[in-house]
């Protein structure tokens, strides 16, 4: 019930499950549980269907799972609910299916952790103290849970014992009977006061776009070529007129590119800061200001985790601007940019010549498709006001 931007801290963890389809929840309360129960009642009112199993303040979370075990489905997801991290259900689910373990859980790294991963991705040792080797990684608090499995590894003792959910965790995973999701996005704390002012300024509305370069902002070079000096750079004006509009209702930018260029000898990092002040210098002319330009100038056969589409730079800008992932949308004109996007967990805006989607695995969520950046102005204002909203 920690304060945030008004709202409760569970709220904003609830919504985020609501928003991946999970609308009926078990709270498992114990100290001030009422204040719990008077906030949320049974969720009618965001379309939720709310349960809840009290107990006694001391009562630690083996024993809390226990009590409510009638209440809990075969599969059911595990919050501790002090943390929160950007995680998409279908992969979780998605691993689970692949392994068929009694638990997957998300997994963030940390240099001192309590988790030690095999080489095929299982977790092979929980340990409490944090001490040995190999230990790069913690679990943050969210975890797939198969009720039979698991709760037979609960004590069968007369006058059933409270204990730490903890042990169990260790005990599967010395039978390696956990599979672990990495998420390399931060996740976010309520576990002490400082961190709470991390968490609000987190989950603040923010009017943030992020945006590709070439093909978006400016007319892209011909393949297998580069846009090497300020004079070959040439405006999309739509782009331009669609983000002085935007900057108009109060958004900023974010743009995040690949350069491999630099990496083929064909752009000098000189001339590309160049373009990129000029750039910058240009557009806030027009008021319309670029936060920063995250650039990767790695050969694609470098598999560089910065390098679209994969997430790093993504996950970079998050960390420095203290972005929700899942709350931002990015703007590009290439199929790789919606499996960035999708991989980042943000959604996207597709930039289509042709008027056809991408093929792909997996779009992102949101998703939508346009011939310019100027067809849907209304679009991206009514989703970052639904998200503002929500907050």
């Amino acid at each position: 019930m920690a304060p945030v931007n008004g709202k409760p801290f569970l709220y904003y963890l609830l919504m985020q499950l609501a928003d991946q389809g999970i609308k009926r929840f078990v709270l498992l309360t114990g100290y001030k549980g009422e204040q719990i129960i008077d906030y949320f009642g049974d969720g009618a009112r965001w379309g939720w269907s709310i349960d809840y199993s009290a107990g006694p303040a001391e009562w630690d979370t083996g024993r809390r799972l226990w009590e409510a075990r009638n209440k809990l489905q075969v599969e059911f997801l595990l919050l501790y609910s002090d943390n929160f991290a950007q995680f998409r259900l279908n992969k979780l689910f998605k691993l689970q299916e692949k392994t068929q373990l009694p638990i997957t859980l998300l997994l963030a790294p940390k240099k001192k952790g309590n988790i030690r991963v095999s080489a095929d991705g299982l977790i092979e040792a929980y340990e409490k103290t944090r001490e040995g080797l190999g230990f790069d990684f913690v679990e943050i608090g969210y975890m797939l849970i198969k009720r039979d499995l698991v709760f037979k590894q609960f004590p069968n003792q007369i006058g059933f014992p409270d204990f730490n959910f903890s042990s169990v965790l260790q005990n599967l995973a010395g039978k390696s009977a956990i599979a672990g999701l990495p998420v390399f996005d931060s996740y976010h704390s309520i576990s002490d006061v400082a961190r709470l002012e991390l968490v609000c300024e987190y989950l603040r509305p923010k009017r943030i776009l992020l945006i590709d370069r070439d093909g978006t902002i400016n007319v892209k070079a011909p393949k297998g070529e580069y846009i090497a000096g300020w004079r070959e750079f040439e405006w999309n004006h739509e782009t331009k007129q669609a983000m002085r509009l935007l900057a108009q209702s109060g958004f900023k930018f974010i743009v995040i590119t690949n350069q491999a260029g630099v990496a083929r000898g064909m752009i000098n990092p000189v001339e590309l800061e160049t373009i990129h002040n000029n750039m910058i210098a240009e557009l806030a002319k027009e008021n319309i200001t670029i936060l920063k330009i995250y650039c990767c100038p790695d050969h694609w056969e470098q598999n560089s985790f910065m390098r679209k589409p994969n997430p790093g730079m993504f996950f970079q800008a998050a960390s420095e601007y203290n972005l929700r992932m899942d709350h931002c949308l990015y703007v590009g004109d290439d199929e790789r940019d919606c499996i960035a996007a999708a991989n980042a967990g943000c959604g996207a805006v597709y930039l289509s010549s042709d008027g056809k989607d991408p093929e792909l695995a997996e779009y992102p969520k949101p998703y939508f498709r346009a011939t310019s950046l100027l067809e849907c102005l209304s679009l991206i204002e009514q989703v970052y006001g639904e998200w503002g909203a929500a907050a």
